[in-house]
């Protein structure tokens, strides 16, 4: 039988938070997993010890702004609001049920006023990475690295083109002197020193976030991104490195320094890494193998070309350091130019009466050049290790570990915009974001061993991860 509901009731009640939050609910686990007062030594320099007004406590801080990552709540206001209601966070935050919670300017004059050009976020970062390897939750085996694409919070259309200082590659110095040495290997004489004048180029800058680059990549939405260049462990695909660019920088510019910080910080030793085709560039082939890094890059399709013959019927030899065309003839070497490309010319006498030259080449002069990079050995043997049976399986786990956790962070963690403007506001989201993943995985791997035991934990936790859905661009997400 219908009955009129009874009139609102404003009547005492004896409750505690401990009684009101689920005990299977996500804060539970988070912080039975991690520890968080290290926070507080991290940032105690920040804070001045016997002057001004006391501050909202830092551990507190920081907890609200890993909650507004961990579920994925876009706005720092509707966080606030969010925290004013649900028991949970406050709970997790040691906040009472009567008290007040902070303003929204809190976070954003802590991070202007306090945070502004430190290096807080990546110290806090790293040392949840630093718990995560203390429980064995990270191996340093294999590494997985990609980036994606953050959209900049800056129209398209409000851009002016300006002349910009071009940046050089980031491995000059090697590829310098590996130039050198192969020059003087071939009896060449060394290369003048280039002036010193700095180059400029035409390039579209955002009016709005200057920092941001305009992104024209195929397959890409075109406008003007930022790049999250993230490294994920292949043990439980936790993340070890997360590193912001303009969306107009190449993917493997950032990628050595990158991985040579998380050899030094966390002290790993992995035996391989997995790229994808965008990485397959000849000083990150010859770079990761000097590091005695196995390198599992992927099949990069060599640029387009006419001819009908491709460098690939131009055989090498090593023993003589020559080519031999389809018709049997020799390709010599020239020279080494700066970019450190060998050249290989075909003698144009020869070439001039070949009944294979029309497939050859279009040169009036009836010369074929043929060029090979002075690390064009590493990157044969990056392709020789990428078809072996054991590479295959290195690269077949990309999908389920960097690009798993792209797509995790796109779909719950809000990583789809970028929800500040600059370069440095970008880093800290995507520190932040990362952190938020770590935190999420670490504490569900605690919560399952506690239970199952470490080793059905883990079967069980595989068994979670491979109930994917698809969502755009062709990524996948828990």
């Amino acid at each position: 039988m219908l009955k009129t509901p009874s009139p609102q009731q404003y009547q005492l009640e004896m409750v505690t938070l401990e009684e009101l939050v689920p005990k299977d609910h996500l804060v539970r686990k988070v912080d039975a997993a991690i520890d968080f007062e290290f926070i507080r030594e991290e940032v105690e320099h920040l804070y001045c010890k016997d002057n001004g007004r006391p501050p909202i406590d830092p551990v507190r801080l920081f907890k609200i702004m890993i909650l507004g990552y961990l579920f994925g709540v876009p706005s720092e206001r509707r966080l606030m609001q969010e925290i004013q209601v649900n028991v949970a966070y406050r709970w997790f935050l040691r906040m009472g049920l009567t008290e007040k919670v902070p303003d929204a300017s809190t976070l954003s004059q802590n991070r202007i006023r306090r945070f502004n050009g430190t290096d807080v976020f990546q110290r806090i970062f790293d040392r949840i990475v630093e718990q995560a390897i203390e429980k064995r939750l990270i191996g340093g085996t294999t590494l997985y690295t990609d980036s994606t694409h953050l959209k900049a919070n800056a129209n398209k259309r409000k851009s002016i083109n300006k002349q910009v200082h071009a940046s050089t590659s980031a491995y000059i110095d090697e590829l310098n002197k590996a130039i050198e040495e192969d020059r003087l290997a071939h009896d060449k004489k060394p290369l003048k020193t280039a002036e010193s004048k700095a180059t400029t180029k035409d390039q579209k800058v955002s009016t709005t976030d200057p920092d941001s680059g305009f992104m024209t990549r195929e397959g890409k939405p075109q406008g003007f991104f930022y790049l999250d260049h993230r490294t994920v462990d292949g043990r439980h695909g936790l993340i070890t490195d997360t590193f912001v660019t303009a969306g107009n920088v190449h993917d493997s510019q950032p990628y050595i320094a990158r991985l040579d910080r998380q050899l030094e910080r966390f002290k790993l030793d992995p035996i391989a890494v997995g790229l994808d085709a965008g990485y397959f560039t000849a000083p990150v082939c010859h770079l990761v193998r000097e590091r005695q890094i196995a390198p599992v890059i992927a099949y990069r399709r060599p640029n387009f070309s006419k001819n009908d013959f491709k460098k690939k019927h131009f055989i090498y030899d090593k023993q003589s350091d020559t080519y031999r065309c389809p018709n049997g003839e020799l390709l010599t070497y020239r020279t080494t130019n700066r970019e450190g490309y060998r050249h290989y010319h075909s003698n144009p006498k020869i070439c001039l009466h070949c009944p294979l030259r029309s497939q050859c080449t279009s040169s009036k002069k009836a010369l074929k050049i043929i060029t090979r990079h002075v690390w064009e050995e590493d990157k044969e043997h990056v392709q020789e290790i990428r078809l072996t049976s054991w590479g295959k399986k290195i690269y077949h786990r990309r999908k389920e570990t960097v690009e798993r956790s792209f797509a995790d962070a796109k779909q719950q963690h809000g990583h789809r915009y970028a929800r500040f403007r600059g370069l440095f506001k970008v880093q800290m989201q995507c520190l932040l974001a990362a952190a938020a993943q770590n935190i999420k995985k670490m504490a569900l791997l605690a919560f399952l061993s506690h239970f199952y035991g470490y080793k059905n934990a883990v079967f069980m936790f595989k068994r979670l991860i491979r109930q994917v859905q698809p969502v755009h661009g062709g990524e996948l997400a828990i």
